[in-house]
């Protein structure tokens, strides 16, 4: 067994995946997997720079990771950072801080390297599945941004667009330094016209609607698919591989743009660090799918940090 250890630092959360990579099966056996939500891209979307107490915060997280990580004894470790650090002007910063913790440089890697990550994540599992018909189109969203990926045993086509969760709710559901609650029927116009925008822009490369079965990753797709379930608490093994409609994804996504701040964090699935802009998040899975004409959409937990172990285990020689 090797074991190897992956870190996704996105606009929103930063995550951690200790894994053994089985030599026989090239399948990786999870040791530890766990999510902080430090929100890294608070206010890259105005400031274009990355704010001291978000990358404080993040430092934390490091700190707390690099303990497990040695406690535990990885060979290997890759660091990938996404959307926020992308498109930070200081973010040599966050380089320099995570390299102090980690001892390993973050690669922040292109938006179309995110979307290959998300893709080996997600359909890796899936291959030999005769349910499922190809080929996916994965869709990952994220904080800052969603990756689109098209492919049957690999990627055909990929593209990134800044339609992020994150994103979507600071630029349009923020007045006077607050998130609206409930947002206004003209915010959310504002903000489905920006991510049906986005949408024209990833079909320019991306053939979403030759897609026949969707997969859905990352914290707002789970939360959906938890709160579909009535779930008393978030259960990573009631969310993986299961099916949310297309009906039950758009009630979802009426009722969380209805509701306050207080109606939302009284979800028992709904992770604190989500409250605010799960809304958001929601909005453009549902977008999604009336545009590519889903039915129903198949929930991954497994996506970008699978992906990032699966190369570490790949450049270890341990897995294929």
């Amino acid at each position: 067994m090797t074991r190897v250890a992956a870190v996704d630092c996105g606009t929103n959360s930063i995550r951690l995946l200790v894994a053994d990579v089985d030599p026989a099966t090239g399948q990786l056996v999870d040791l530890d997997r766990r999510m902080t939500i430090v929100r890294l891209g608070q206010g890259v979307d105005k400031t274009g720079r990355l704010a001291p107490e978000a990358l404080e915060r993040t430092f934390a997280a490091c700190r707390d990771y690099a303990a497990i990580i040695k406690e535990l004894g990885a060979e290997r470790l890759r660091f990938v950072a996404t959307s926020a650090s992308r498109d930070a002007s200081n973010r040599d910063d966050f380089v320099r801080g995570v390299m102090d913790i980690l001892g390993v440089e973050p690669e922040v890697i292109t938006g179309d390297e995110e979307a290959e990550l998300s893709f080996t994540g997600a359909t890796r599992e899936l291959t030999g599945r005769d349910d499922l018909a190809r080929p996916y189109l994965v869709v990952d969203i994220g904080g800052g941004s969603t990756e689109f990926v098209v492919g049957d045993d690999a990627v055909r086509a990929g593209r990134s667009v800044n339609i992020g969760c994150v994103r979507m709710t600071e630029r349009h559901l923020v007045r006077d330094g607050k998130v609206t609650d409930p947002p206004t029927p003209d915010q959310i116009t504002a903000m489905r016209a920006d991510i049906e925008a986005a949408l024209d822009l990833a079909e320019e490369t991306v053939p979403l609607r030759e897609a026949r079965t969707l997969v859905g990753l990352a914290g707002s797709v789970t939360t959906v698919s938890a709160i579909a379930q009535n779930l008393p608490a978030y259960d990573t093994e009631a969310i993986h591989h299961s099916r949310v409609s297309y009906d039950r994804v758009r009630e979802i996504t009426e009722s969380l743009l209805r509701s306050t701040h207080a109606e939302r964090a009284a979800i028992p699935s709904m992770h604190p660090g989500r409250v605010d802009v799960i809304g958001a998040g929601a909005l453009v899975l549902l977008s999604i799918m009336e545009r590519v004409g889903a039915s129903e959409v198949v929930v991954s937990e497994h996506d970008i940090l699978d992906g990032i172990a699966f190369k570490a285990a790949e450049e270890a020689g341990a897995c294929k």
